[in-house]
């Protein structure tokens, strides 16, 4: 169900004075507008572009930024951008599929948890160092503890053992609805694997990172844009203008694109 524009405007309007007082100090002693430090962050998290692309694309517009400027810009706003975003997240059918993706750190694989609706919503993400009992566990609990609409009472997964058990970990917890239908079909993930590639196309263009930390701070911008692209059931046209000017507003700027 998409919202009609009148609710839409007055939840960015609610949204967007709150935004403006958490963001007063957000680009405090850049040396560079705001709106330029952002348009370079979309950029890298949206497209298949390195930092250098990025830099010869403003130097093409008059503007001098070195590479490894870019990279502070990314590492610093990505978080930010995710924050804001999460507000935006809507709540699933009660149907969701959950999986994992490997992800190589300083030459080793780690592992995404992800999660969308039936429907493709995002739900939540987790990088971890191990897949393990212990991580799908920590994946559940940042799924559900602070989003209890988010509570599924159907769960798709692949096989792996780890599920069942984490399941049931984070049902006697009370985040899960009693007794959660949980199925295991190949089917049912194709979404979920299609979803992996939208969030991990931009990422061979880093080769791989060099720090968890690293990772861990540009995948959640990954994650956010990913978010913003699907949209979050506006009803109005979501063109990349739209967007932008929702991700603009998030961090309290009332435009993105000034070049």
């Amino acid at each position: 169900m998409r919202l009609p524009f009148v609710e839409i405007a007055e939840i960015l309007n609610t949204l967007v004075e709150k935004f403006k007082r958490q963001s007063k100090d957000d680009f405090k002693g850049r040396h560079f507008e705001a709106w330029l430090i952002l348009q370079a962050v979309s950029w890298y998290l949206r497209y298949p572009l390195s930092y250098r692309n990025i830099e010869e694309m403003f130097l093409e517009r008059g503007f001098e930024v070195d590479h490894s400027t870019l990279n502070r810009w990314t590492l610093a706003y990505a978080p930010q951008i995710e924050k804001r975003l999460r507000f935006f997240r809507k709540p699933h059918c009660g149907s969701i599929r959950i999986d994992e993706t490997y992800i190589k750190i300083k030459g080793q694989w780690r592992y995404l948890y992800r999660a969308i609706g039936k429907h493709g919503n995002p739900v939540d993400f987790l990088l971890t160092a191990k897949r393990d009992l212990a991580s799908a566990k920590r994946f559940f609990r940042k799924m559900l503890k602070d989003e209890p609409l988010l509570a599924p009472d159907r769960i798709g997964t692949d096989g792996a053992k780890t599920f069942p058990p984490a399941i049931k970990a984070t049902e006697e917890e009370g985040l899960l609805r009693p007794n959660p239908v949980h199925r295991v079909a190949k089917h049912l993930q194709q979404g979920i694997e299609s979803d992996h590639f939208r969030v991990k196309q931009n990422m061979p263009k880093v080769g791989c990172f060099q720090s968890f930390a690293t990772a861990r701070q540009t995948i959640k911008g990954f994650e956010a844009m990913l978010w913003l692209r699907k949209g979050f059931g506006f009803a109005c046209d979501w063109t990349v203008r739209e967007q932008n000017n929702l991700l603009a507003r998030c961090l309290g700027l009332q435009q993105l694109n000034k070049a």
